[in-house]
């Protein structure tokens, strides 16, 4: 099960460069249900996720190369091409700020998984997060593949 909350970005942290970064390609087979393949860095990843917006249901399993580009074939959205920077917050919590590029450029949002909802209800977001967009289906990378950057 993953609870997770999304956030816009009011501000990029600086030095980005010292944190952990990974370049993802994604796409979407299916968005109902939500069927996604991920390319990060060189690892290759097919994932399930169940409906929802805080608390979800998500399945991943690891695909070789090969099993990525043949079930690429299958894919039915625009590409998402973005930057994923792992920033430390305090509590142990890791902030994946995610910087879109070609069609999404100029979108930054960012995500910070729990370990239950009650520990996400006592989440305060650093001053860098900005609008809490956890419960608007928006700004799901799936409806983003689709439909594009939401329209404020």
């Amino acid at each position: 099960m993953e609870i997770e909350k999304k956030y816009l970005v009011n501000e990029l942290p600086e030095n980005l460069e010292k944190f952990e970064k990974r370049e993802i390609v994604q796409g979407y087979i299916s968005i109902d249900p939500t069927i996604r393949l991920r390319k990060s860095n060189d690892e290759y990843f097919l994932t399930v996720k169940s409906k929802g917006h805080l608390k979800r249901e998500e399945l991943e399993f690891p695909l070789t190369r090969e099993q990525f580009e043949n079930l690429w074939t299958k894919v039915d959205s625009a590409t998402i091409y973005k930057t994923r920077y792992n920033i430390p917050l305090e509590d142990r919590l890791i902030a994946e700020l995610d910087i879109y590029h070609g069609d999404l450029e100029g979108l930054f949002t960012v995500e910070v998984e729990f370990k239950s909802e009650k520990d996400s209800e006592k989440f305060v977001p650093p001053h860098w997060f900005g609008k809490d967009v956890t419960h608007d289906s928006r700004y799901k990378n799936s409806n983003i593949a689709v439909y594009g950057v939401p329209k404020e």
